[in-house]
């Protein structure tokens, strides 16, 4: 299992960046980064959703299952096709002095044949996971503290 994480400080409420990461249906219109976001199903607070987004000039897509909880606050995903298939993702709220501690934590049990923990880390994690987060959570900063 390959686990990573990427968290920034937000200098704004838990409930107004759960709010606006929550809605993931707007990412491309918020996010530069991400091409699309199709629901392809919705079931109370889960719903199915196919995604695409650029690692730079990279497309990489997948389908995910999204679950939101507004109380806790978290947002969670699981990757239901793709390269990915398998991984969990959670987004974390934690209150900080001046904001909020944002992190997005992934999980990755990557089914390969050959290597599957190197690629893991440092293809799936490092290249594309870490270019992706980082850029969404920059973006989702800037939004939050009305630096758009």
């Amino acid at each position: 299992m390959t686990s990573m994480s990427t968290g920034i400080t937000i200098a704004a409420p838990a409930a107004d960046i759960f709010a606006l990461a929550s809605q993931t249906e707007r990412w491309p219109d918020i996010l530069p980064h991400y091409r699309y976001v199709r629901m392809l199903k919705q079931r109370g607070a889960t719903r199915t959703i196919e995604m695409s987004a650029l690692r730079d000039a990279i497309p990489i897509t997948w389908v995910a299952e999204q679950t939101d909880d507004s109380r806790t606050p978290s947002i969670r995903f699981k990757h239901l096709r793709g390269w990915t298939r398998g991984m969990a993702v959670e987004w974390r709220f934690e209150p900080v002095a001046g904001g909020t501690r944002v992190t997005i934590l992934h999980d990755l049990d990557f089914q390969f044949p050959v290597a599957a923990d190197w690629l893991a880390k440092h293809v799936v994690g490092d290249f594309f996971v870490e270019n992706v987060a980082g850029k969404t959570l920059a973006r989702i900063k800037a939004i939050a503290e009305g630096h758009t």
